[in-house]
Formats: structure tokens, C-alpha cells, sequence
């Protein structure tokens, strides 16, 4: 169990974003390469916050995800977030979780149109920025013209001013390295490091000893169950605590904290207390969504939650009735298959579960059809059976 508890303006927490293969998630593994979090002979796998088999194969970011460093006496909580327009929302309800937002650019192709995305909802939830100028080792690597590209895109986006001052950083994920400036010697992560501490500010915390808490992620285990994850507003939890589940036009319900859990490198611990202004997992719910406040009192107002931008495709789910039917799955009824469906829709709010008033047949509205096909990818591997349509546009 976590023995030490650190102050609250010692924590930052940051998102990182990135487009698609501009090194986010190498950068990642330095950070905690360098920060001490492996031992010097622990075996750590290259892209190591990659934890689903389909974000190693398609080289890609698809689930938010947490972990911190330990760099001197702060605790940097890091977010990893998808660089692909389709998985939008994972971004989106993470804002509500950090500070300030880490973009990594490629020093040759510069700022994509993902990256627009991704960066214009960080800048418009007021979020500062620190910018991580990749693979300048390259031989075509243009990292002055890049900061000039991202400078514009600060003023397309309306930075403000303070958004707009953000600090430029140069180095290689790959080699391990960052630098203020390209004549100074690259020798390791300690400038970046710096450079967040000193620009991401500290979480803000209400004044109160009353335990608040914005549900902006949920997890399993198999023995504690669910998990609600966020960042704690104010007030303090520990284990055998009550808590209340607090939603708009519903009955508060109340449960006991079983486990409080706190993210280190690649791992969550067991915590002896969640703090204010630090990122944790809390289980002890049986039901417990996105969205959704705890909080230590009854009476308590619920926390709002980001606005979500609305799905973009339509896609109909049913049962494979065809004369191959059961050969590749074991998982073929609709009833499976709509259970499924509503246990994904939980977890990722920018999908939107519908009943068609055929029992066969489901209705599944998405942010684009890379979303939906990593969903459809990921039961066939749980061994369900399905048919997909074709994605149709929703006017």
C-alpha cells in the first residue's frame, strides 16, 4: 500500500496528444524510463501503455489511459489520448481530469488535421499547453518550420495569449532525449520534465472537506469490480468510507469505499487515502458510469460533465442468420449481442446504443467507422458472431 501522501501543489496532471505516428507513445515509455519508474533490469515492452492487442497491431492510441511519473517531489499524472478524430470522446472526458495538455509534433510532418482536432478542444477547455517537438534526429526533420505551423494553428484555434507563450521543446522519443533549444546538447528528459512543472499549473481544489469526485473513466477487476475513476475536486477518501453515486433526476445511492487505488508507471496501487487534486480509482460500487459525482455527502451538487460531440455514422448490428452461422463463434445470440452492446455503450460515451423494435437487429450510432470497427474486431475475438451494415451518415 502507498505509505507516502503528496501535497497537492506538487501535482500535475497533463494530457498528451499527438496525431497518429508522431511518437506519443514512445514518449511516454522515456518518461518513465527516466523517471526511475522500471528497475534497471525490468523488461518493459516498447509502446507500453498500448495494453489492447489492436492498439499494438494498428499502432494507434484508442483507449484513454492513465499513468504517473515520479519526477523529484512532484507526482505527474499522465493521460494518453487517441489521435484519431473517431475516438473523440475518449478525448473529450478526459479534460475534465487534468491541467494542461502535452502536444507532440512530428518534426517533418508537422501538425495534422487530428492533431487540430485534438488540440482545439484542450485549448477551448482552457488547458496550457507544452509542445514536443519529435524526431529531430531525422534527416528531413524541419523543426523550426514546425513551430511556425504550430504557432498558426494556435492562432486559428484563438489560443489565448497565455496559450499562445506555450514552451517549444526539441528532442527524439526515440533516443530519449529533450532540449529547450536545437543548439543545446540533448542528453535526457529532465528539460520536458521541467518544462511541465513549470507550466502546468497545479489542480485546482475547493476549500472543503467534503469528498468530490467527477467519474471520467471506469475500469474492471475481477475483485473489486468496477472502478470510477477521476480527479477528486475536493475533500479526501479511504478505504471503508461511505460514499454517494450522485446523478441529475435520480435517487443519491450509497456504498462503502472497498479500495482506493492510485497510478504508478504502468500499474495502479493500493492508496491509503485519495487526495484532492490527485487522479485515483475508488471501487465499491456495483454500478457506477461516466459522468456520474461521488461525493461524501447526500446533499451534495452533482459535478457537470463535458458536452460530448454527437455521433456522425449509423450502423445496424443483428444476428448472423446465414447458412454458416456458429462456425467461426460461440457467442451468437441476440441476446449476447445486445448485452454487449449496452456494456460498450457504458464505457464509451461517444457511442449510442438503440433498440430497433426488431429483437434480432441493433442500432449502433458512432463518431466514424473506425470506431465501430475496432468494436466489431474486438467481439469477434470474444467469439461473437454479428452482421454489420454498411455506415450511413446521420443528417
Amino acid at each position: 500500500m502507498t505509505s507516502s501522501i503528496i501535497q497537492s501543489d506538487k501535482i500535475r496532471n497533463l494530457a498528451i496528444v499527438a496525431h497518429v505516428d508522431h511518437g506519443k507513445t514512445t514518449l511516454v515509455d522515456q518518461l518513465l524510463k527516466h523517471s526511475g519508474a522500471f528497475r534497471d533490469n525490468q523488461v518493459v515492452e516498447e509502446r507500453a501503455m498500448d495494453s489492447m492487442d489492436q492498439e499494438r497491431e494498428r499502432g494507434i492510441t484508442i483507449k484513454a489511459k492513465n499513468t504517473s511519473v515520479r519526477w523529484g517531489d512532484h507526482l505527474i499524472n499522465i493521460v494518453d489520448t487517441p489521435g484519431h478524430a473517431d475516438f473523440g470522446g475518449e478525448v473529450e472526458r478526459v479534460m475534465k481530469m487534468v491541467d494542461g495538455v502535452m502536444l507532440v509534433v512530428d518534426a517533418y510532418e508537422g501538425p495534422q488535421a487530428q492533431t487540430r482536432f485534438v488540440l482545439q478542444k484542450a485549448l477551448a477547455a482552457g488547458l496550457n499547453p507544452v509542445v514536443f517537438v519529435n524526431k529531430i534526429d531525422r534527416p528531413n526533420a524541419r523543426p523550426e518550420e514546425m513551430q511556425e505551423l504550430v504557432l498558426e494553428l494556435f492562432l486559428e484555434l484563438e489560443a489565448s495569449e497565455e496559450q499562445f507563450n506555450a514552451p517549444f521543446l526539441f528532442g527524439s522519443a526515440k533516443d530519449g532525449y529533450a532540449k529547450c533549444s536545437l543548439d543545446d546538447e540533448g542528453k535526457d528528459m529532465n528539460p520536458l520534465f521541467e518544462a511541465i512543472v513549470e507550466s502546468v499549473p497545479p489542480p485546482e481544489i475547493e476549500e472543503s472537506s467534503t469528498f468530490r469526485m467527477l467519474v471520467s473513466n471506469v475500469d474492471w477487476s475481477d475483485y473489486v469490480g468496477r472502478i470510477a475513476i477521476g480527479k477528486v475536486l475536493s475533500g479526501g477518501v479511504r478505504i471503508g468510507d461511505p460514499l454517494w453515486r450522485l446523478r441529475q433526476d435520480v435517487k443519491p445511492e450509497r456504498a462503502k469505499v472497498t479500495k482506493v487505488f492510485e497510478y504508478s508507471a504502468l500499474d495502479t496501487n493500493d492508496a491509503s487515502e485519495g487526495i484532492a487534486g490527485n487522479i485515483i480509482g475508488v471501487s465499491g460500487f456495483e454500478e457506477v458510469d461516466i459522468g456520474e459525482t461521488l461525493s461524501s455527502e447526500e446533499e451534495a451538487e452533482t459535478l457537470p460533465f463535458v458536452e460530448i460531440d454527437p455521433p456522425t455514422v449509423m450502423m445496424s448490428f443483428s444476428v448472423n442468420d446465414g447458412p454458416l452461422a456458429g462456425r467461426e463463434g460461440d457467442r451468437v445470440t441476440s441476446r449476447e449481442i445486445r448485452d454487449r452492446l449496452i456494456k460498450e455503450a457504458r464505457t464509451n460515451i461517444s457511442i449510442k446504443f438503440e433498440e430497433t423494435g426488431e429483437s434480432t437487429e441493433f442500432r449502433v450510432n458512432a463518431r466514424g467507422a473506425m470506431q465501430v470497427a475496432v468494436v466489431v474486431e474486438e467481439m469477434r475475438r470474444e467469439g461473437f458472431e454479428v452482421l454489420v451494415s454498411r455506415p450511413t451518415v446521420i443528417k
